[in-house]
């Protein structure tokens, strides 16, 4: 089957996955679980052959780490789906309610956005998340995951198609697209396609952008920095720097730059190095933090540099204000966190970083859809429009505007002698 025709599909699909009742779609998230439980022997070996391709091929070690999906991280999805069954359907809330005149109501309701291509890297879990909220959201779905996981990537795709068909979900509301050219040909779909989100670098991001007429959400690197202030708590300090970065460095809320405020490095640096050197990683410093903490010299590029791997750099900056430039100057505008014990300080932070997720205290690690209770997350979106920071159902609505009259007609709100609104809001929803 042709890209038009899977796009055709997902198109005729969403019509009825909008007007889907909640119970529907919760049973049909059930059944994904009893499914990918059922079918777990067989999604561990259709991965295993793609990791042992990746291998042979020589894909990068990160990379190949988001590539396993073991039986681990099955249970990992089951549990990101059993969290998502728990949510409120998302889909028919009422948002706003206004009484333009007497009988006359206007109600502002959530709604779908219609079909969604998402682009993805090499992270089987990714599919299983994408679609999920898809489905709870009321979207159809056209998914292209990288080719290094095609086969764990189909036999997932199969697996949630027929469970959901057997749960009452229409008919390729999830299409899954599998060559370099089926991207290309997606672009050119503006008719079927409502929105394109596309999760890798910077260059592809833009690359998407420059050559669609469709709506894109960006989601692009990850820089992501933590600043350790002049207040900070030391021990606190070194805790949650090591968590941010070596948590699980493969991930784009690993921390990549680390600042240190320069009245309390001579502290907190030798401490750091310790810590950071028994997690194998690989410092790299400007030329104070050189002088005094033996380290490699920290070039232009590296506070630029998404990593993914056991590498950071080290910055010593002056002042709370310069670890701010920097971050706004390096940064993506993902995750960036503040060690300090100055409530002051922080909130001056957070409201001069220009960033989707702002933490004091805390690890950039909880910058995730699933720690932050939305189930699961499409990807961390660093956009400033419709949606950013951890992307979730809230992401892939849009709302609707419903009017409910009794015969009314705008020639009697015009004219020498019109009625008058009332626009008196109201405390009820809107009801089928």
């Amino acid at each position: 089957m042709d890209i038009q025709e899977v796009a055709r599909q997902a198109k005729a699909a969403a019509i009825g996955m909008a007007a889907l009742d909640g119970t529907v779609k919760n049973n049909a998230l059930k059944a994904i679980v009893e499914a990918l439980a059922a079918h777990r022997h067989a999604i561990v070996a259709a991965n295993q052959e793609d990791v042992d391709q990746a291998e042979k091929e020589g894909l990068a070690a990160p990379l190949l780490k988001r590539l396993r999906f073991g039986e681990d991280k099955i249970k990992e999805a089951c549990t990101g789906l059993e969290s998502l069954i728990q949510l409120e359907d998302p889909v028919g809330v009422t948002l706003s309610a206004l009484e333009l005149d007497e009988g006359l109501e206007l109600y502002k309701v959530s709604r779908p956005i219609g079909v969604i291509g998402v682009i993805f890297e090499s992270r089987p879990d990714a599919l299983v998340q994408i679609s999920s909220l898809c489905l709870k959201s009321g979207n159809a779905v056209l998914l292209k995951g990288g080719s290094e996981a095609a086969r764990t990537n189909r036999i997932l795709a199969d697996t949630i198609g027929e469970a959901t068909a057997e749960a009452g979900l229409p008919a390729g509301w999830l299409g899954l697209l599998e060559t370099r050219a089926d991207v290309t040909d997606m672009l050119a779909l503006d008719d079927f396609i409502d929105l394109i989100i596309p999760r890798g670098s910077n260059a592809f991001v833009r690359h998407i952008m420059d050559n669609t007429h469709i709506p894109v959400l960006g989601h692009a690197d990850g820089i992501c920095h933590v600043y350790i202030d002049r207040e900070a708590d030391l021990q606190q300090a070194i805790r949650i720097t090591v968590d941010s970065k070596c948590q699980y460095v493969a991930v784009c809320n690993a921390a990549e730059t680390i600042l240190v405020h320069e009245a309390v490095a001579e502290q907190v640096l030798p401490a750091l190095q310790k810590a950071l050197t028994a997690k194998n990683v690989e410092i790299r410093g400007c030329d104070t933090t050189r002088r005094i903490i033996d380290v490699k010299a920290a070039n232009e590029a590296d506070w630029a540099t998404e990593y993914l791997d056991l590498i950071v750099s080290v910055r010593v900056v002056p002042s709370l204000n310069a670890g701010v430039e920097h971050i706004n100057r390096y940064g993506s505008g993902h995750t960036d966190v503040i060690v300090t014990r100055d409530r002051q300080r922080a909130v001056w932070f957070m409201d001069h970083v220009d960033s989707a997720d702002v933490f004091w205290n805390a690890s950039s690690r909880f910058s995730d859809g699933y720690r932050f209770g939305l189930g699961a997350e499409v990807g961390i979106s660093t956009n400033k429009i419709h949606a950013r920071g951890p992307m979730g159902m809230e992401g892939l609505l849009i709302y609707q505007w419903r009017l409910m009259g009794d015969g009314h007609i705008v020639a009697d709100y015009a004219g020498d002698h019109p009625k008058p609104f009332t626009h008196r809001k109201l405390k009820k929803r809107f009801n089928r």
